[in-house]
């Protein structure tokens, strides 16, 4: 399992980016290696990425989700990986996004990319570019503000 931790800063309020974070089937927009993103109800969704010239699928369940706080998320079929992403208020305005992940590469290709570092600068690059999604729209696309506490949705 390798971990992954990215943060970057965004010129627009916490509720702004989280509200723009809540609604993952825009990820493409925005996440190069995410071909699609299906959200099957208030908690599962169905994952379609590009990884080393190679498609993967999963299955993914939002474990805890506080609004303009945090989404975390646990894969549970397919791909093996999990993660949290948080928002912290910097100033009026400004706010500051912090993905953390835990991935398992799988096969040969994915072990040297990983050993190489290509998830960390996936990451990164994917979060300049939602800096850029979020900062140049300046409201989000959608929002969900319901709260999930280990499996309990509000």
């Amino acid at each position: 399992m390798s971990n992954v931790t990215e943060s970057i800063d965004v010129d627009v309020p916490v509720r702004t980016a989280y509200d723009q974070w809540t609604q993952f089937e825009e990820f493409p927009e925005f996440m190069s290696a995410v071909k699609s993103v299906r959200q099957t109800d208030d908690t599962h969704l169905e994952w379609t990425v590009r990884i080393a010239g190679r498609e993967k699928s999963w299955k993914a369940e939002i474990t805890e989700q506080t609004p303009d706080q945090r989404v975390a998320w646990k894969s549970t079929e397919g791909a093996d990986n999990a993660g949290v992403v948080t928002f912290h208020r910097l100033a009026e305005g400004k706010t500051r996004v912090t993905v953390q992940m835990d991935i398992d590469p799988e096969g040969v290709v994915e072990n040297v990319g990983d050993a190489a570092g290509l998830p960390d600068r996936q990451v990164k690059a994917d979060l300049e570019r939602f800096k850029a999604f979020i900062e140049q729209r300046r409201s989000e696309t959608g929002a969900w503000r319901g709260e999930v506490k280990q499996d309990k949705v509000a």
